[in-house]
């Protein structure tokens, strides 16, 4: 128990650039002592005594502000930062070296007992800060969560989702980053020029448009020159690409 209390402390400092000590993080960090007490209630909770193991996850909630169903499985060195106000759910599955922000819900769609209803993460997957990630699907190993989120579909690995309902960024392959930086620009499930890929999409439409209209002036200025009659239609409010993708942005 203490080597993997020793473990949870070492990677919180890895992870936490407020940790100043290892003595700091064990008194004071409430997503350790949370951890440390579902361990306690899920062994309750294996072994039969399912009312002992509610009541230390109740104590414990009580006590931290995160709520960790004793059935749910949690791997090693796994971050809750700050933790208020979070909650999974009894058949959630948190991998290796995940980390979880505040106001986190791993939550279920099912209300069938003894089916697996709440996701799976893997290994590394960063949940932003008010996510919501809903259903009996797997966040991908390495993939991020941006804070407030609401996931209803699986991730694949390495990628990122965004907005409500999410929308999925894929990795790019080619801007492949050292693992300790990627973790620091990580923090609460956001990345460098990380767009959304809805808001990228309308750019490129808007783009498009401007584009077409300078071709249509071009076109007509032409026809003009030829001498050939070109009808004129009522003339619209000016197309102002700039200001569209200042509303998108």
């Amino acid at each position: 128990m203490f080597s993997r209390i020793n473990e949870d402390i070492s990677s919180i400092i890895e992870r936490d650039p407020a940790a100043r000590s290892r003595w700091e993080v064990l008194t004071c960090y409430p997503g350790l002592h949370a951890i440390v007490m579902h361990r306690w209630a899920n062994a309750c909770w294996r072994r039969g005594f399912r009312w002992l193991g509610r009541f230390i996850s109740h104590i414990a909630r009580g006590l931290t502000g995160i709520e960790i169903h004793p059935g749910a499985t949690i791997g090693r060195r796994v971050f809750i930062d700050h933790g208020f106000g979070v909650v999974i759910g009894e058949t959630a599955e948190v991998g290796d070296d995940c980390t979880i922000y505040q106001g986190v819900t791993l939550g279920g769609t099912s209300l069938f007992k003894g089916r697996k209803r709440h996701p799976t993460l893997a290994r590394g997957a960063i949940i932003g800060a008010g996510a919501k990630v809903l259903g009996s699907f797997t966040v991908g190993e390495g993939a991020k969560v941006g804070s407030n989120a609401v996931v209803v579909k699986e991730v694949p690995a390495g990628a990122t989702a965004v907005g409500n309902p999410a929308r999925i960024i894929e990795k790019d392959a080619t801007h492949a980053r050292d693992e300790a930086t990627a973790r620091m620009f990580a923090a609460y499930g956001l990345t460098p020029n990380g767009d959304d890929p809805l808001s990228k999409a309308l750019h490129g439409l808007i783009d498009n448009a401007a584009s077409q209209e300078l071709q249509l002036v071009r076109i007509v200025a032409a026809l003009k020159a030829a001498g050939i009659a070109v009808e004129s239609v009522p003339e619209l409010d000016k197309f102002n690409p700039d200001k569209l993708n200042k509303l998108v942005e």
